[in-house]
């Protein structure tokens, strides 16, 4: 092992994929997370092939598809139950190899954080400062016992939508704004099988993924003023979706009130310059937060992770060129997907003109399901560095 020390800001799926990615190139690395208790807020997930390839880089792929779910042929439906373009699960492993994975985000945490050293991990610890020199970089932060200072020689902003780090370094920058709707979201025990699928009404968008043990993650999102809060949240989604077509009535009835949770959707319309400041990279939300129309916001930071340990096998010493390389890799790529993301859900999720809704319907289903295969796979086509997977565990 060589003696190289990284800093990741942040203890999310993003930041401790980072952690694993460089663990797995011989660095050592302290995870410092802001909450209390290390573990994942949010319902479900679906990795998206370029997702579980990252993961099987990281050599969490077995254990993964062990605990999640591979996801059924679907598609897209209209509020009645009409299918406006499906899946062909055949034609998806043709073209990308392998199939989407439905997992629980509190299972990929737990994967993630027993991959790694406990004690690299620290809970309760508010970074403050983050100073990046030619040599080595420095975080000064706040934990349950006072204040401390880390030297390192690699600092990993993996902080989030809101990230501080981001804010620190690009004073300047705008940062994200509310993208125009808000999403409901829930994992509940559901053992039926139905395929992975999303409906689409006028402003209004309803999803569905098996995440494996009996268990389902479902989503619903609305065009909506920012800041919402409702006495009873599970009340406004049966007002909403109560009868629109079987099983999603049975899944909100199925649904304990206290498991919804409510968030407002934003993401990052002036994109940054670099996700380098010196001897600090960005990763995932606090580099490019984007909107969830392609279900891409894990996946990218998934794949940021694993770039980031590839071009950092060297360890300390070539660090500024292995950033360089990092942003050269990933900024373009990750942009492009946050941009395709926010067009995806304003023609999606957020269309709600009668003309161009019924248009877009029409559209849909004349359109030959390998086409609209093909357009989707294109942000779900990355392999992983050559060298990520044989990388030493």
């Amino acid at each position: 092992m060589n003696d190289s020390h990284a800093v990741v800001v942040g203890g999310g799926i993003g930041g401790l994929s980072a952690a694993l990615a460089l663990h797995r190139r011989g660095w050592r690395v302290t995870v410092l997370e802001r909450a209390a208790e290390l573990r994942e807020v949010g319902a479900g997930l679906s990795l998206m092939a370029n997702a579980v390839r990252g993961l099987d880089a990281l050599g969490l792929g077995p254990a993964l598809r062990r605990g999640g779910h591979g996801e059924a042929p679907g598609g897209i439906r209209d509020r009645h139950g009409r299918w406006l373009s499906r899946v062909d699960a055949a034609e998806m492993i043709r073209q990308l190899g392998t199939t989407a994975l439905g997992v629980h985000r509190a299972t990929l945490h737990r994967t993630l954080r027993e991959a790694l050293p406990a004690s690299w991990l620290h809970t309760d610890a508010k970074v403050e400062h983050v100073e990046s020199g030619p040599d080595h970089a420095e975080v000064r932060y706040q934990g349950p016992d006072g204040p401390h200072t880390l030297e390192a020689d690699l600092v990993v902003g993996a902080d989030g939508l809101r990230s501080r780090v981001r804010a620190q370094l690009w004073p300047r920058h705008p940062g994200p704004v509310y993208a125009g709707s808000t999403t409901w979201r829930a994992a509940i025990a559901f053992p039926h099988p139905i395929p992975a699928a999303i409906t689409w009404g006028p402003g209004a968008e309803f999803g569905m993924v098996p995440i494996g043990d009996g268990q389902l993650y479902w989503y619903g999102a609305l065009n909506a003023p920012p800041g919402g809060r409702a006495p009873d949240e599970l009340a406004v989604l049966r007002e909403h979706f109560g009868d629109w077509h079987a099983p999603i009535p049975a899944l909100l009835a199925a649904t304990p009130p206290d498991v919804v949770l409510r968030n407002d959707i934003h993401h990052l319309p002036v994109p940054l310059p670099s996700y380098v400041c010196g001897r600090v990279a960005l990763l995932g939300d606090a580099a490019h937060p984007m909107t969830p129309n392609l279900g891409q916001g894990a996946g990218q930071a998934i794949e940021d992770a694993v770039v980031l340990g590839a071009v950092c096998a060297d360890g300390a010493g070539g660090v500024p060129a292995a950033l360089a390389a990092y942003d050269r890799q990933r900024r373009g790529r990750s942009q492009s997907v946050a941009r395709a993301s926010h067009v995806a859900g304003r023609l999606g999720q957020q269309l709600h003109n009668p003309i161009a809704f019924a248009a877009r319907n029409t559209a849909l289903r004349i359109t030959p399901a390998r086409v609209m295969l093909r357009s989707m796979a294109r942000y779900a086509d990355w392999r992983p560095p050559a060298d990520s997977a044989s990388s030493a565990s």
